[in-house]
């Protein structure tokens, strides 16, 4: 039986990050930060089991993600999902550079950086984007909540996913 992940699909990869980039305030991120932004972008159901904080902003953004059980989207090891994702990263994030839209130096700095935000701009414009409530709720809070919070220690980003290791992070 033949099944369709878009995980697992370069092109819908390429498609997430630009969505990704063209919502970002900023002209830079960390790589991996960008990568658990992907990951969630691509399973939005997910972000259900993010632990947020006790901050009263942290309690209403929970708010607008309560937990619901689907069988059918159920997610057995959400780590080793993240980690068999990251090739179609890598290959997403170099055709990018190729194309001259981040820096080609994004997988020896650790940051990806926006470097044509008008070429960025003109291919997502030729995409017909059509984001679903949840998604967009999804992509609002990865872009402004998540980039601002703490990446490493043991209440970051990787720390609140627990999708990469976090414990040997300086």
């Amino acid at each position: 039986m033949i099944t369709y992940n878009e995980a697992f699909d370069l092109n819908h990869t390429i498609y997430r990050i630009l969505v990704l980039l063209n919502h970002m305030q900023y002209d830079s991120v960390e790589y991996e930060r960008l990568r658990i932004w992907d990951f969630y972008m691509a399973f939005p159901y997910e972000i259900e089991k993010i632990r947020f904080g006790t901050k009263p902003e942290d309690r209403e953004i929970k708010k607008l993600f309560p937990k619901r059980d689907n069988p059918y989207r159920k997610i057995i090891n959400s780590r080793k999902l993240f980690e068999r994702m990251s090739p179609y990263q890598l290959a997403a994030f170099s055709k990018l550079s190729s194309y001259g839209i981040i820096d080609k130096s994004f997988n020896s700095t650790g940051r990806v950086k926006v470097t044509d935000r008008d070429k960025l701009i003109s291919v997502i414009s030729d995409i017909d984007i059509h984001l679903e409530v949840r998604e967009s709720n999804v992509l609002k809070i990865l872009t402004t909540y998540f980039y601002h919070m703490d990446f490493y220690g043991s209440n970051g980003l990787k720390a609140r996913t627990n999708l990469s290791e976090y414990h040997y992070d300086e």
